[in-house]
């Protein structure tokens, strides 16, 4: 099958159990769930989950096992996209071409939702279906992605760093963290889906931490050169807020570099390690060249 039609199936299979699975029901909290779905189904690339499916599928077995871990890794995205965007920490108006969901909802419900879209991604997990032991693991992988070693200890770094120039080691740990993390987790989670030995997990992890550190330089490059009808968000914000980029650091030739070295690695990891690797390949390749 064409690896573009293989793509957009997942990604709809993905939307359509997200629905599923975030409904607004008649209850009294029905403006909360408003508000998850506001954000949860704004669309996007849905990458992190199309990934989760695509290493179950890479380690030979039926990538609609992981389907609900990998909407699980959209709940937990999407909740740090909404709690990132509040004025307290990134402060922006714009997500996905609308206006983020403090802006719609208000600050109060912008933070429940995401906090409750946090809650829903390990709630989904424990209901996946999968044996308990592998439920055990994909809580492990995700709540790690998740707390101080991830996304919140990355968001840390990120804020903390505002307004002075930092080591290389310290944009590096930052980006680490905050953009890589979740991206090395849903690879993970698809091989525990398959229930993959210690060396296909392995090999997942470093593939997601090659791709996001890659997805994190072209999203500096981006926010430098792009616009924001392409990209659905402020752009140059980074700059205007004081931060310190890996365009600030190294220019774009050099990040341009970068962001292929790392899909080269990702390539090889791939290719050395699965079967199954012809989509992976593909969308690291996708990856490196978005213009969103």
């Amino acid at each position: 099958m064409n690896n573009e039609l293989l793509y957009r199936q997942r990604r709809e299979q993905v939307e359509n159990r997200l629905t599923e699975l975030c409904h607004a029901d008649e209850v009294p909290q029905k403006r909360l769930l408003e508000s998850m779905n506001y954000s949860l189904m704004a669309g996007g690339k849905r990458i992190r989950p199309v990934l989760t499916m695509a290493f179950c599928a890479a380690c030979e077995d039926d990538p609609s096992l992981a389907l609900d871990l990998g909407c699980a890794v959209e709940m937990l995205h999407t909740y740090s996209l909404i709690h990132d965007d509040m004025p307290c920490m990134d402060n922006d108006d714009l997500r996905r071409g609308k206006p983020t969901n403090h802006k719609v909802y208000g600050e109060w419900l912008a933070m429940l939702a995401g906090d409750a879209l946090q809650a829903e991604a390990f709630y989904t997990i424990a209901n996946c279906g999968l044996h308990s032991a592998q439920i055990m693991e994909a809580v492990k992988v995700l709540g790690h992605a998740a707390g101080q070693r991830g996304i919140c200890g990355g968001q840390y770094l990120d804020l903390d760093g505002e307004g002075r120039k930092r080591s290389v080691s310290e944009l590096f740990a930052t980006h680490g963290m905050k953009t890589a993390a979740l991206i090395e987790a849903a690879c993970e989670l698809g091989c525990i889906a398959a229930d993959a030995g210690v060396f296909q997990r392995e090999a997942a992890r470093r593939y997601g931490q090659v791709i996001g550190l890659a997805f994190q330089i072209r999203d500096d490059i981006l926010d430098y050169e792009g616009s924001s009808e392409e990209l659905g968000k402020t752009i140059g914000k980074d700059e205007k807020s004081g931060k310190f980029t890996f365009v600030n650091l190294y220019g774009l030739e050099k990040c341009c570099e970068f962001v292929q070295m790392n899909t080269d690695e990702a390539i090889r990891v791939a290719e050395d390690s699965f079967k199954n690797s012809e989509f992976l390949v593909w969308l690291a390749k996708e990856l490196a060249g978005r213009n969103n």
